[in-house]
């Protein structure tokens, strides 16, 4: 696909749409044939990729698309030695989808650019498999939910628990009443987040088309604020979502899904900081190139039930409190999970592929386990590829949509609250007007207690406020705040809009 201007992009989506009652039969329609696989972003999750698709007979991959070209490069030499033959390399995505034999995109770049490269591949008769958040912000979920609907592809979210067999077991044992009445759930990401590095300018890697890696967010010219360029895009929220958008999606999802959530909040309050990293650097000035927050609480009404999400990047074997302490075990090391929180006990997702059940005593009296959870991901995406039944796909894009959707509103009350600053009485009084089943004021405590073990002194450097945003789930708008409102989109590069 060649690269277009904006005036042929949108020409090109209009004779799309107009095409959309015929959709394109692709050789993903051929049940004879393997399903060819392009791959875009290979570090990280993208190696995952690489392994699942090589793994299942029905698919081969013959395209794969990164920025970096060393890193291309190995990639393509690893699949060669696995698949026997060496996949077309592509820098620009938009040329990797005219390539013959391409009936799948899957996407593991950094998350602005997922929406559009999942909208790109659905108007190009692709189906789309992408990692989570599938988006960078509210407009680009409803973006690829309408992409799909509208020209017909099988779209999977890389929520790997919704093929989980132990969280499949767990959501319908609540479903029936396991544990009695269930209306809240508590999200945990208490995850050590070191410091990415001091404020600087730090060159570009020789290697990287920061042009193409900018995509549709504008370029920082030249240079970046972050010394390591691979990954830690995830704490800049021109790039990334923080841990609320990063960890948050997977948990936030079983979460909704354990409530039978299939709608956005009504309502969502935030606060924290980012906040340790110059107690952690022994140097009171110092100040990190990250600016999404490493502390952060984030309250959601939905009316009858309510979850709430709790974020940890500092040191995270203190103030855990006596639930999580039991339910995740008390020794040190990360915390990721879900509580479910029932009227005859609790329901604990503690790993993608094992939860546990515990009655009001806290004493452990079920258990739900399941095999290799990414595999049966993949595998389902291709089964829905294979059949061309969207209903049977276990994380379409509605539900990553919602999903991811839950971190930007959580995220958009902390960016619009960062400079109020407030005392802790100013924080229980704002947490406490807020409709919800949690105990606020306690969340509040054990969040304080986690900061101070850390060495914060919130007199110094005290938890930003956001504002309590009330949202609107037909139009998809705050209707108590219109800078929030600004946030739900972006300004798009021209030629990369979504």
């Amino acid at each position: 696909m060649s690269k277009l201007n904006r005036r042929q992009f949108s020409a090109l989506a209009a004779s799309a749409y107009m095409a959309s009652a015929t959709p394109r039969i692709t050789q993903a329609q051929s049940p004879n044939e393997q399903l060819g696989v392009c791959i875009a972003g290979l570090n990280g999750r993208g190696g995952e990729h690489i392994r699942g698709f090589n793994a299942d007979p029905r698919t081969v991959i013959r395209a794969i698309v990164d920025i970096d070209e060393e890193v291309a490069g190995k990639r393509a030499e690893q699949i060669a030695k696995l698949q026997n033959f060496k996949p077309e390399v592509f820098t620009d995505v938009r040329n990797a989808l005219d390539t013959d034999g391409v009936d799948i995109l899957t996407c593991a770049t950094p998350n602005h650019w997922h929406a559009l490269m999942g909208v790109w591949a659905m108007e190009a008769g692709k189906d789309v498999y992408i990692e989570k958040p599938v988006s960078h912000n509210i407009h680009e979920g409803r973006a690829l939910v309408t992409a799909a609907e509208r020209y017909g592809r099988m779209f999977q979210t890389g929520t790997q628990s919704r093929s989980s067999s132990a969280c499949r077991d767990a959501v319908q044992f609540l479903a029936d009443g396991g544990i009695g009445e269930v209306n809240f759930a508590r999200g945990l990401c208490y995850k050590r987040r070191k410091s990415i590095g001091a404020l600087g300018d730090y060159p570009i890697p020789a290697n990287v088309n920061f042009d193409l890696w900018s995509g549709p967010a504008s370029m920082t010219d030249p240079k970046l604020t972050r010394g390591r360029f691979h990954y830690d895009w995830h704490w800049q929220r021109h790039y990334g979502n923080g841990d609320l958008g990063n960890q948050g999606p997977h948990q936030t999802d079983i979460a909704r899904w354990g409530l039978g959530l299939n709608r956005h909040p009504n309502a969502i309050i935030s606060y924290g900081g980012r906040l340790g990293y110059d107690i952690e650097r022994k140097d009171p000035n110092y100040v990190d190139a990250g600016d999404t927050a490493n502390t952060e609480v984030s309250i959601y009404d939905y009316g009858d039930k309510s979850i709430v999400f709790e974020t940890r990047g500092l040191d995270v074997s203190e103030s855990m409190g006596k639930e999580v302490a039991t339910f995740f075990g008390d020794g040190k090391g990360n915390k990721i999970g879900v509580i479910f929180y029932g009227e005859n006990g609790y329901l604990a997702q503690t790993r993608y592929d094992y939860c546990r059940v515990f009655d009001k005593e806290m004493n452990l009296t079920k258990e739900f386990k399941a095999g290799n959870v990414g595999d049966a991901h993949f595998a389902n995406f291709i089964d829905a590829c294979v059949s061309r039944d969207y209903g049977s796909l276990n994380a379409d894009a509605m539900t990553g949509h919602l999903s991811a959707g839950v971190s930007h509103l959580g995220n958009i009350s902390y960016y619009l609250g960062e400079q109020n600053k407030a005392s802790l009485e100013q924080v229980v009084d704002a947490v406490g007007k807020v409709k919800s089943l949690d105990d606020n004021a306690a969340t509040l405590e054990r969040t304080v207690e986690h900061l101070k073990a850390n060495g914060v002194d919130l007199e110094k450097t005290p938890l930003a406020l956001g504002p309590y945003l009330e949202f609107d789930n037909e139009s998809e708008k705050f209707t108590n705040n219109d800078d929030a409102n600004e946030m739900l989109t972006r300004e798009y590069r021209e030629g990369f809009e979504v």
